[in-house]
């Protein structure tokens, strides 16, 4: 009776899921529009990189509406939620405009795909998985802080040898957060109320967004070619 009843209970939740991986699609089409539309603009982008008032508020701006959606969540309407990961994602495309101009289209393109497959196949090892990956979530936590930490002090070393370390290693702790993630916020799913859905589905896509960009980022650091005009 209890296997029948976990059974249904993943069985359920099975739509609930499928919303979290349409909203984060719908936020990475959002974010890849904006970026390739702002990088045919040397207006705007020079506007951007240039003033650093607008770089510095941009980044602002994500960092509260990603605060806000996460420890608000439970009082934000779906709208709102949905409105915030949709402003989320169009703020994230003009900063991610720069890849468009620093890498040539085909290693963009090569990258993605790449990432989409790689993230592919380790949701589907969180998803369905029965091994609790509950254990490494503070782990990846604590190598996160430290890849942040190195990336910190390389910007005033410069050190091409340290970047790349830094990057394997980000693109190692990133291809396991997607598989801890999936299988947190399926977990979630399972036992939020019907009246939460759509909010705790937005936090979710959030979540994996932001999973699939640092991964994207950190392969095109690693196997990007950069444009020669």
């Amino acid at each position: 009776m209890r296997v029948y009843m976990e059974s249904q209970q993943w069985y359920d939740v099975q739509p609930k899921m499928h919303g979290v991986y349409g909203w984060m699609a719908v936020a990475l089409a959002v974010t890849s529009t904006i970026a390739y539309l702002v990088s045919q603009s040397p207006t705007i982008i020079t506007a951007i990189y240039t003033n650093s008032w607008l770089l510095f508020g941009l980044i602002i701006g994500q960092l509260a509406l990603v605060l806000a959606l996460t420890l608000m969540v439970y009082r934000l309407s779906p709208a709102a939620a949905l409105a915030g990961l949709m402003l989320y994602a169009a703020l994230n495309g003009f900063i991610l405009s720069s890849i468009f101009i620093v890498y040539n289209f085909a290693s963009i393109v090569g990258a993605f795909i790449t990432t989409t497959c790689m993230f592919a196949a380790m949701a589907l090892y969180g998803y369905f998985t029965d091994t609790d990956l509950s254990r490494m979530g503070n782990l990846l936590l604590m190598a996160l802080l430290g890849v942040i930490i190195a990336m910190f002090v390389n910007m005033f070393l410069k050190s091409s040898r340290l970047d790349f370390f830094v990057s394997c290693a980000a693109v190692v702790i990133f291809t396991l957060l997607i598989a801890y993630d999936t299988q947190r916020i399926k977990a979630l799913l399972a036992q939020v109320p019907e009246s939460l859905r759509i909010q705790v589905s937005v936090v979710g896509a959030l979540i994996l967004y932001l999973d699939f960009v640092n991964l994207l980022l950190n392969l095109l650091r690693l196997m990007g070619a950069r444009r020669q005009d």
